[in-house]
């Protein structure tokens, strides 16, 4: 499936799209050389989309300041889903018995910061606007920090490289405390954010103010400082942006254009333009000509609450466990298409049912045929087969930061400082609200220990499958508890052909056994990377 590379900042891609490959201390040896491509400001926008198209991860053959691919496949490496196939590099993280030397879905890669760096060393000498050449400095400054704080929550320490190094000195790499590289990243959002705009009329995906405070928002959040995260999700609400009125939809390409919930997403062409969107077609089963590579696990799935608002274990919630998808929360069937869902084939007229449990059916769960093995499967980005002319070369954005995020950050922030006022239960209700839930009741959800539950599961069913939930499991350290024992699927049962009516009928299935120790709370650096930089030091454990 995918073409398999590591880019070390010794041999780094040639940075931008109309220029060669070479090595890191050479000018490029085509039309653009270094002393000729400073001369305008159109010139310099080239070298602008060449930074926007620098990849951050080493997994898949796809471009962009971060990836639809990898986003969406690293929920595999929570208890959210699981990776049926492990030479797609996300089960072993899943499962614990990731290694130095299997962890192909890295992403420590310093292609991405390298052409950022050349970008910020070279853009003073262009003779243009000075604000508008600002405006692009500070584009560029995000997103080396958006990956910086990619690589500094997956691995730790990690080298911070702000300047063009030589081959010399990028062989003799030391690993730079992540609180230093934390320090580094927020300082340089709150610099760039004075230089966005706050705004981006013409939706090609450039960078605003809104993007910078929502990141250094997630960043402050997931470093504990709550305060700022509050201050951060503030200068965010300022700018204007609202929840889109359909959760069902907003992952639909028509969403795409004047979305006010849309604070930063990569932009994709479709088919047949090499800058696709190509993970699509791995989520959907075999009757719609997908893989089921993310198969969602039944522990997501029971963390949707009823329709009434009330979590399934709650014994007025009037969950049945005979009819388990009846009167829950829309984001379950809008997020994950179970057995007997009715859905719809592109070009189809009328719905047909999902059906994993029937030996005949295309999507049995046994077949081995590109079926889900959890009985599960995506259905967040694929909900409208009719959308796209071809799943695994769409032109879908995919969200890096949404509004709906900002509301749960600026909450759980001010849970966890213990100002629990009006405004922590009007962010939730919003986003619960706009979902079809009722509004949290506060006779129940009345003190900092049931909000943070609540709210933690609230990030959990709203976000799935937008990368972020190892990251959670990761700061609330609920890793032994989240990531250890037996991954289970839907119980086996029957489907019936012309209602869609599921029965279940016998035992869950069974997917994996995990193990989960301290350790993976990091991921290994990988192995090729100290064999070329002897000087990196591996992280404990591995």
């Amino acid at each position: 499936m995918k073409k398999n590379f590591v880019l070390n900042i010794l041999a780094v891609s040639l940075l931008f799209t109309a220029c060669k490959k070479d090595f890191l201390s050479r000018e490029p040896q085509d039309a653009y050389s270094n002393a000729s491509l400073w001369t305008s400001a159109s010139d310099a926008s080239a070298a602008l989309a060449g930074v926007y198209n620098g990849s951050s991860v080493t997994y898949a053959n796809e471009a962009g300041w971060a990836t639809a691919t990898w986003m969406i496949y690293l929920d595999c490496t929570s208890d959210n889903a699981y990776n049926q196939y492990p030479w797609e590099g996300f089960q072993a993280y899943g499962n614990g018995s990731v290694n130095p030397s299997t962890g192909d879905a890295s992403a420590y890669n310093y292609s991405g910061i390298t052409r950022a760096n050349f970008f910020l060393a070279n853009i003073g000498k262009t003779p243009m606007d000075a604000t508008l050449k600002a405006n692009m400095i500070a584009q560029v400054r995000f997103i080396r920090a958006y990956q910086y704080f990619l690589m500094s929550q997956l691995y730790g320490d990690v080298p911070l490289v702000t300047t063009i190094l030589t081959p010399a000195q990028s062989i003799t790499s030391v690993r730079t405390p992540k609180a230093e590289v934390i320090k580094f990243i927020l300082s340089e959002l709150t610099a760039a954010a004075a230089d966005l705009p706050a705004t981006n009329n013409s939706g090609d995906g450039h960078i605003t103010k809104g993007a910078a405070f929502a990141l250094k928002a997630r960043v402050d959040l997931f470093n504990g400082n709550y305060a700022d995260c509050v201050a951060d999700c503030q200068e965010v609400t300022k700018l204007g942006y609202s929840l889109y009125p359909s959760y069902a939809d907003l992952f639909r390409m028509t969403a795409q254009l004047n979305n006010p919930e849309i604070i930063a997403s990569v932009q994709y062409v479709e088919n047949p333009s090499a800058n696709a969107n190509n993970v699509l077609g791995v989520m959907p089963s075999n009757s719609s000509g997908g893989w089921s590579s993310i198969d969602p696990t039944q522990n997501l799935v029971d963390a949707y609450d009823m329709d009434n608002g009330k979590p399934i274990t709650d014994p007025a919630s009037g969950y049945d466990a005979s009819n388990p998808y009846a009167h829950r929360d829309p984001r379950l069937a809008a997020t994950i298409l179970y057995p007997g869902a009715p859905f719809k084939q592109a070009g189809a007229t009328t719905n047909t049912y999902f059906d994993p449990m029937t030996p005949s059916s295309p999507d049995y769960y046994a077949s081995g045929n590109n079926t889900t093995p959890s009985g599960y499967i995506v259905n967040k980005f694929t909900s409208n087969l009719s959308d796209f002319d071809n799943l695994f070369q769409s032109g879908l954005n995919i969200t890096v930061l949404r509004y709906a995020e900002v509301l749960l950050s600026d909450a759980e922030a001010k849970i966890e400082l213990g100002k629990i006022d009006a405004s922590v239960y009007a962010d939730i209700n919003m986003v619960r609200n706009r979902a079809g839930l009722p509004s949290v009741d506060q006779s129940v959800y009345n003190n900092q220990t049931s909000l943070r539950a609540l709210v933690r599961n609230e990030r959990r069913v709203e976000l799935a499958f937008e990368g972020l939930r190892f990251f959670d499991i990761q700061r609330w350290k609920i890793g032994s508890q989240a990531m250890n024992g037996t991954v289970y699927g839907a119980k086996v049962g029957t489907v019936d052909p012309a209602t869609g009516k599921y029965t279940p009928t016998g035992a869950p299935l069974v997917l994996e056994t995990r193990t989960f120790a301290d350790k993976n709370y990091l991921w290994p650096i990988p192995q090729s990377e100290i064999d070329i930089d002897k000087s990196l030091k591996q992280n404990p454990g591995y």
